[in-house]
């Protein structure tokens, strides 16, 4: 109930202009209201807050306090049911829903800063390369002397042999042969990282001898694996069949093999390129898939090669793939029996070149 001569009134602009003692408290905290709702400060009409299509939906939060934002009001943005999402301490993402993998990449080279890059199988990814396992985290190369640690899904690595990166889709990747060792250090199946560095030498994308160069100078943390299988990829394999191909043709205990040349008959002719080539005896060894050799064209030119060979005088073998793992004693008993028939004739004028 108000008193005689006191009734409440909604002040006014005239009352900033009244001495203070004038105005009492009820009217000053409805001061307080209104001019709180006048006042709007900048920040809240840039376009990073606006949200304006052209502008980015994942930036440092550095670059939101630059714009006069109080770090208060962008984590208070960030709190569950607001309209911000904390991707890695210092990154926001400035809409609420789940972060895409393109975000979440922008995201870790955000938390890396200038100069670094994707490493491992994420680079393999933008690479184009497809025997790569699905990523977990996005793997970074930074330079040594940047301090910052690994947070959240940002898996961050320091270096002092910090390569020149490559761009592919916009983002700063690190070469194949960096990338795929980088990833390969932190798998523990074999099999995975055999395909891994297969693909990328099969593919031209690196050189076995890149590899090697990688391997011997980079960290030994994780090089056991790597190490092994780069090692048929050294002697001349081009794919996991082949490198398994390496691993029987060591268990047969035959004579040392060349893996991919090029052989030619009498007059100069191409024959073909096996797998493996004997080439005291002139033995050839195809690892032959039989989904890919039944198939129309290739199943003509498979024909076409095995009757080369035959013209040729050249003793060959083939082999599925598949019986590379399941039935090693078996391939194993092929190979030096038909090495054997090789040896017990004459051998015929071919020759091979790499």
């Amino acid at each position: 109930m108000s008193l005689p001569g006191r009734e409440r009134r909604i002040p006014d602009e005239n009352d900033l202009n009244r001495p203070f003692a004038v105005v009492d408290a009820r009217k000053l905290s409805d001061l307080v209201v209104i001019l709180a709702g006048m006042y709007r400060p900048t920040w809240t009409k840039h376009p990073l807050v606006t949200g304006r299509a052209d502008k980015p939906d994942v930036v440092r939060v550095s670059e939101l306090e630059e714009i006069g934002m109080p770090r208060s009001s962008i984590y208070r943005r960030c709190l569950p049911g607001g309209p911000w999402r904390r991707l890695l301490p210092g990154v926001i993402l400035l809409h609420p829903s789940e972060a895409t993998d393109e975000q979440r990449l922008r995201a870790g080279l955000l938390r890396g800063g200038e100069r670094s890059m994707l490493t491992g199988l994420w680079a393999l990814r933008r690479h184009g390369l497809r025997q790569v396992p699905d990523p977990d985290d996005v793997h970074l190369l930074v330079p040594h002397e940047r301090e910052v640690t690994s947070a959240g899904f940002a898996l961050v690595e320091r270096t002092t042999r910090l390569p020149d990166a490559v761009f592919r889709d916009g983002l700063p990747v690190a070469p194949v042969h960096r990338a795929v060792l980088d990833g390969a250090r932190r798998i523990r199946n074999f099999d995975t990282v055999q395909g891994m560095l297969a693909e990328a030498v099969q593919r031209r994308r690196c050189t076995p001898e890149q590899l090697d160069r990688e391997l011997s100078r980079g960290s030994q943390r994780g090089s056991a694996i790597p190490r092994r299988a780069l090692q048929a990829l050294l002697e001349g394999a081009e794919s996991v069949a082949e490198a398994d191909a390496w691993e029987i043709w060591k268990l047969s205990g035959l004579p040392p093999a060349e893996w991919n040349v090029s052989v030619f008959d009498r007059h100069g002719g191409f024959i073909s390129k096996p797998d493996a080539w004997c080439e005291d005896v002139a033995f050839a060894w195809e690892i032959d898939s039989r989904g890919y050799h039944e198939g129309g064209d290739h199943y003509a030119a498979t024909l076409a090669r095995n009757a080369r060979y035959s013209a040729a005088g050249i003793i060959f073998l083939q082999t599925l793939p598949s019986r590379l793992r399941t039935e090693p004693g078996a391939v194993i008993t092929e190979l030096c029996d038909t090495y054997a028939a090789a040896c017990a004739r004459p051998r015929p004028p071919v020759t091979c070149h790499r």
